[in-house]
């Protein structure tokens, strides 16, 4: 019961963190679960699969608060599910630490420029979708699989720094890793199987505390002023992305 009660704090504190923010829920809670031992696959595995749950309130929750732009949500749903269910695929075979130190470098370029903005810039009403959405949310679901966490880090990320609406972006995102999640945990069933069932208590403790947290994140992604919703989400990214580097290369 202890142990399940970690899980659940662990899993609240997260998506309050996500759903606030639009990323950093399979981030924090990956990071969590490796620090004590579990492998990457099955930490990855376990995570998106607590995240079809805690992202369908998170994004039924935007969707009531006026947090979403349908035709950005459509544009990112399709090559996201791809992307995730591909990377999910190659986590099994190939290390998902490969990639994250170029990972964790892009990040960091676009949580300064994000810093940047949110102290200088205006930002417009809507987000004018373009051609790059396709690739950008084909990359966001397969490093999202492979690192664990990256799907609003890269997505939201980047569409915030293009001039995006920030609660627009992060609902949008937020509602359409719903549909990424399900394909990513989808195919980790399929390949990992019966390994699954001995991190059950993790699923159910980190899709409760996601559960319970995700309305009240909504809530304060709607009600936080445009730039302190920009500073935050550039101070996340970049501590996120200086403390995996920093991982990576001196310890």
């Amino acid at each position: 019961m202890n142990t399940i009660l970690i899980y659940i704090l662990v899993g609240f504190v997260a998506q309050l963190i996500d759903g606030a923010l639009g990323m950093a829920y399979g981030v924090s809670s990956t990071t969590f679960l490796m620090s004590v031992g579990v492998a990457p696959a099955l930490a990855s595995a376990s995570v998106h699969i607590s995240e079809m749950f805690t992202t369908a309130v998170s994004g039924l929750a935007h969707l009531k608060f006026g947090n979403v732009d349908r035709a950005l949500f459509k544009k990112l749903v399709v090559p996201g599910v791809v992307g995730g269910a591909l990377g999910a695929y190659v986590l099994t075979a190939v290390p998902g630490e490969i990639i994250k130190p170029l990972i964790s470098l892009y990040l960091l370029a676009m949580g300064v420029r994000i810093l940047v903005k949110a102290f200088r810039a205006e930002h417009t009403a809507e987000f004018l979708i373009d051609g790059r959405l396709t690739p950008l949310a084909a990359i966001g679901g397969f490093s999202d699989a492979v690192g664990g966490g990256g799907w609003g880090p890269i997505v939201t990320t980047t569409l915030v720094a293009q001039g995006g609406t920030p609660r627009m972006v992060i609902g949008s995102v937020n509602l359409a890793e719903f549909f990424v999640t399900i394909a990513e945990s989808l195919t980790f069933v399929l390949t990992l199987g019966s390994a699954l069932t001995q991190h059950w208590e993790i699923i159910v403790g980190l899709l409760s505390g996601g559960m319970l947290a995700a309305p009240l994140a909504a809530y304060v992604c709607k009600k936080l002023p445009t730039r302190a919703l920009m500073g935050l989400v550039g101070t996340v990214i970049v501590l996120l992305s200086l403390r995996t580097l920093y991982l990576l290369w001196f310890l």
